[in-house]
């Protein structure tokens, strides 16, 4: 578009301009969103071509959870790149959804409600929630009424997020809303896990599992924690045929019970001669034999270990690789199996520690190896390592459970390096993060578990035959088929069986588990793009085009979704991904509840207004952990208030002018800087660089009030011809800007352009170069700033005001600058009160002022 149509267009369909006498930010958000609501401003319209089309693979939050100031800065920063990319001429695919199942909302629905999960119990259909809720005594309900409830309490949540969403301004296509849980997304999980399934990438492994014993649900490698954890070190004597004793140190003496072997590192001299014989537990009278393995460590402790099945995952290597035997002795519920096993000798000393906790049983075997003389010593305090999950706040246990697994490279180094090369395929804004990828790829030791020992979440369409014994066969599941989809196996009979033969010998039981909800979330390019549901939909949008998330989840959202593409499509599921940092606190400490330090959105949003958030928000670049500082909000809303008070002084008593009047050297200058801003935001969107546009077309706006503004004023109200090129260069400079500002500023941007154009600036084309005037030169405004630095400063040092008028003003310089400044001495006369004398005196190296104040009464 030329600058001359753009203006004169806008000018011929607007005969009178709405300007307010009093402009104001406030009421602007629910104004503006309730218009763009009505009107579909951001509703996705399908072109004829996928390159018209850029799709946005948006995280869905949890709703379970609250949003802080962290959540606002990096939805913002997605949303920068939508309205770009609209403006740009793209129909933008920007869907919202919500990530409502698993284990967060499992725990707010229990709160909330004073309600558990009891599967066993059957459906209610009259249930009501208590009243008053006891959380210390929970009501027992039905996994179905347990799932109603949840199911009722996020629509209430979602209804929260979405309001706050539309009050920040995120310019998402509410009509593509989803969720995690709903009956499409349920059928989008089971179809790709059947697929995997069918394809030999999921399977069924009973194996050691990391467990959380408070949620009683295994933890995928992707949701550990490595924490710090107090321990003591115990010293233990292991008892030789000989007579002789082997001291091993162990911080669980609790899994004595479970030990199977010692273990040594090969290149040990103290312990050659032990290799390949037996020595006998202390407490339990177990015989075991000693070898080695190159994992274990000659400094640690005594150079020997024991292994049991199982304190960590090292324990979970030397038990495979060395083909030990299983002896679990802690359960489900993080208890001591209570039945003595078999390989106990000692069986009196079994019984003092059965149907204990980890931690009781400990100190119970403590106590016994005391009393027999075994304990070397009193324990040594010391600190140690462990594992956690995310979420969870005691040590994950590891216990041998049936499991669902999806192949992720973990074990097969040709799927490895096929992940790995698609990390290098991706284009990462920032560039360095996809060394996390990387890292985090190549560190992979086991397959990604899926399976979740819970209730409300996509449950796996899978069926186990019943032998005549009533033993499942869980080397041939029964699968369901995809034409059914959704279908949850607790509540329909499998395939061939009708509802009577659940649980009964030679018929069939349902799968128990759920999926994680990662498992559902690394599909969500395939739920909003319409896999297998909606062709049309999916060949204008996927691959996508851009995949925004926080660095800390690269390792499982960003990774299993690349994971299920590579294995459903061999492809990536989009073209670049954008990492946003941490919102911190200002000693640069992770906001979090716990540590008090979280900021509650509605609070500054209220104090400050939606565009002062965001353009804080857009000051924090890609990648990058941002200190919050409440005051700097204020820089924003005095930006967003100079918009709306320099609007209206351009349009309020100009009439429309048309562009071709366009003459004068200061204005054409002014438009000169301006297409400079121009090509240097549209650089930085580009490159995804949106804090360099805000920069770019900030630093613009203020010397175009401070320093043009002030310039050209007299001059415009003047009723000449040079009126008339300030008049258009003051309106086409508006128009322009407003673009700039539109991704960033959005309610007062839209607010000043209803003044005088039609439509929303939010589908106004984004300002290209066409569209400026040539010839100016934008050096002048360089000149002209130090004029006006060099006047405004000798009246502030004579303490009158600004419009003090100036008897005598010589100003020097190099001559191309004075060459420059003498073809607007009008305007340099207006702005600075010269009513005398103004001289040019060539031959300095820089600019400056010789001011002779005209006397004062």
């Amino acid at each position: 578009m030329s600058f001359e149509s753009s203006m004169s267009s806008s000018a011929a369909d607007t005969t009178g301009w709405q300007v307010p006498e009093r402009p104001v930010l406030e009421g602007l958000e629910d104004r503006w969103a309730a218009r763009w609501r009505d009107e579909g401003t951001y509703a996705f319209s399908r072109p004829e071509s996928r390159e018209q089309v850029y799709s946005i693979d948006t995280p869905p939050p949890t709703v379970s959870g609250s949003l802080h100031v962290g959540h606002i800065f990096s939805y913002t920063h997605t949303d920068l790149i939508a309205r770009y990319q609209r403006m740009r001429g793209k129909n933008v695919f920007y869907p919202m959804g919500w990530d409502d199942n698993g284990l967060p909302t499992e725990r707010r629905v229990q709160n909330f409600y004073g309600v558990r999960c009891e599967p066993a119990l059957p459906y209610d259909p009259d249930f009501t929630p208590p009243a008053k809720p006891d959380q210390k005594h929970p009501v027992a309900i039905s996994r179905r009424n347990f799932v109603e409830l949840c199911l009722e309490l996020t629509a209430v949540d979602e209804k929260v997020f979405e309001d706050l969403w539309r009050h920040i301004g995120l310019s998402v296509d509410w009509d593509t809303l989803y969720s995690t849980i709903s009956d499409e997304a349920q059928s989008v999980a089971q179809r790709a896990f059947l697929h995997n399934y069918a394809r030999g990438e999921a399977y069924l492994s009973h194996a050691p599992t990391l467990w959380d014993v408070t949620f009683q649900t295994a933890v995928a490698q992707a949701e550990l924690e490595a924490r710090e954890y107090d321990g003591f070190y115990h010293a233990l004597n292991f008892h030789r045929p000989d007579g002789g004793e082997v001291l091993i140190e162990t911080t669980r003496p609790e899994l004595l019970a479970a030990c199977c072997a010692l273990i040594a590192h090969p290149d040990d001299q103290r312990y050659q001669a032990l290799f390949g014989t037996t020595v006998t537990t202390p407490a339990f009278g177990v015989e075991v034999p000693v070898l080695a393995h190159p994992d274990a460590e000659p400094e640690k402790g005594s150079g020997i270990a024991m292994c049991c099945t199982f304190g960590d995952l090292t324990d979970v290597t030397w038990w495979r690789e060395l083909q030990l035997p299983t002896r679990t002795i802690i359960g489900r519920d993080g208890r001591i199996v209570r039945e003595t096993p078999d390989w106990i000798v000692n069986k009196a000393a079994y019984e003092q520690i059965a149907g204990k906790t980890a931690f009781s049983a400990r100190e119970a075997t403590v106590a016994m190896l005391r009393e027999n003389g075994e304990l070397v010593g009193e324990p040594k305090p010391t600190k140690r390592m462990t594992n956690f999950y995310e979420k969870g706040e005691k040590p994950l246990e590891i216990v041998s459970t049936r499991q669902w697994y999806i192949t992720n490279g973990g074990r097969d180094p040709k799927l490895r390096a096929e992940l790995l090369a698609r990390g290098d395929e991706l284009q990462w804004t920032p560039e360095y993060m996809r060394h996390r990828y990387a890292n985090w790829v190549s560190g992979l030791n086991g397959d990604w578990l899926i399976s979740r020992q819970r209730f409300f979440g996509v449950p796996f369409p899978i069926w186990y035959a019943l032998n005549a014994d009533g033993e499942p066969d869980y080397a041939h599941p029964i699968t369901a088929d995809e034409a059914a989809l959704p279908v949850d196996p607790a509540s329909l009979p499998a395939p061939g069986y009708d509802e009577s033969q659940r649980g009964r010998p030679g018929g069939f039981i349902a799968d128990p588990d759920v999926m994680d909800t990662w498992a559902t979330s690394s599909l969500t390019p395939q739920i909003v793009c319409g896999w297998q549901r909606d062709p049309d939909l999916w060949k204008l949008t996927f691959p996508m085009d851009l995949a925004p998330q926080a660095h800390d989840i690269i390792r499982t959202w960003l990774f299993s979704r690349v994971v299920r593409s590579h294995l459903e499509e061999h492809k990536l599921p989009w073209r670049r991904t954008t990492i946003s940092g941490f919102v911190v606190d200002p000693d640069r400490k992770k906001m979090s509840k716990s540590k008090g330090n979280v900021v509650v959105p509605t609070q500054i949003l209220d104090k400050f207004g939606a565009d002062a958030v965001r353009w804080r928000a857009a000051m924090a670049r890609p990648g990058m952990d941002s200190p919050f500082d409440e005051t700097q909000m204020k820089v924003g809303r005095r930006l967003a208030m100079k918009i709306l008070n320099a609007s209206k002084f351009v349009l309020d008593k100009h009439a429309p002018a048309d562009p071709a009047a366009i003459t004068e050297a200061d204005d054409l200058a002014m438009l000169a800087g301006l297409a400079e801003v121009v090509r240097q935001a549209t650089e930085a969107f580009e490159d995804y660089q949106y804090t360099d546009a805000l920069e770019a077309a900030e630093k613009f706006f203020w010397t175009f009030c401070d320093d043009y503004l002030e310039l050209v004023k007299e001059r415009s109200y003047s009723d000449d011809a040079a009126a008339a090129s300030a008049a258009a260069a003051l309106q086409l400079g508006l128009n322009v800007q407003l673009r700039l500002f539109a991704p960033f500023m959005p309610f007062v941007t839209e607010e000043v352009w209803s003044w005088w154009q039609p439509g929303s600036v939010h589908r106004a084309p984004w300002p290209t170069l066409d569209e400026l005037p040539a010839g100016g030169d934008p050096t002048l405004l360089d000149d002209v700033a130090e004029v006006l630095i060099a006047i405004r400063g000798a009246k502030s040092r004579a303490q009158v005001k600004m419009r003090t008028e100036v008897d005598r003003a010589v100003i020097s310089g190099p001559a191309e600058s004075l060459a420059r400044l003498e073809t607007i001495a009008r305007d340099l006369r207006a702005v600075g009160r010269i009513t005398g004398d103004l001289e040019f005196a060539a031959g300095a190296d820089q600019i400056s002022v010789e001011v002779v104040l005209a006397p004062q009464a």
